[in-house]
């Protein structure tokens, strides 16, 4: 795995949801790496591209009530575990689960092992809540996916928070899993 300043070369080849990542980042002057790899869908497929991007790598949890109508993306490092009835107690919204993979295409044009922050580009309703645990943002750098889990972007947490959450139209809240 390379690291690679910025865009692909390769843009024809790209989804357009990726292309609209770049762009988004490109537009607010924010600098990049990237590197292109197997599909990772799974934290484990994280550990390598963790290594070579050496940045804080998300477990990225896409959440809603029972009645479908209330959405929360969660950020969480990846080796922290959690816990359900915990999240729910802190936001104080009653029995979570895991939404359905129809929900992260419709809301985020994201398709499971690919979900990331920068879906929420997408969100223009902004049907979706982000939180973000505190020990993502201890790190200099945050990795997450453009909308694609081909490839991973390191991008200065600073740049995350100040820059691009806002320009996508989300507010973030901050919270402290155990």
């Amino acid at each position: 795995m390379i690291l690679e300043q910025g865009r692909p070369g390769n843009w024809a080849e790209r989804l357009e949801k990726e292309q609209r990542v770049y762009d988004l980042l490109d537009g607010l002057g924010i600098g990049y790496q990237r590197i292109d790899h197997a599909p990772a869908m799974t934290m484990e497929d994280c550990l390598a591209v963790d290594l070579a991007l050496e940045a804080t790598i998300c477990k990225n949890l896409l959440l809603c009530n029972r009645q479908q109508t209330a959405f929360y993306l969660l950020m969480l490092p990846g080796e922290k575990a959690f816990k359900t009835s915990v999240f729910s107690k802190k936001i104080g919204s009653s029995r979570l689960s895991f939404a359905a993979p129809e929900h992260m295409e419709a809301l985020l044009d994201i398709t499971p092992g690919s979900l990331s922050i920068l879906g929420l580009m997408n969100d223009r309703e902004n049907r979706v809540e982000l939180w973000v645990d505190e020990d993502v943002l201890k790190g200099e750098y945050v990795g997450c996916h453009p909308c694609i889990n081909t490839s991973s972007l390191r991008i200065r947490t600073e740049e995350l928070v100040e820059k691009v959450i806002p320009a996508m139209g989300h507010e973030m809240h901050r919270i402290s899993l155990e």
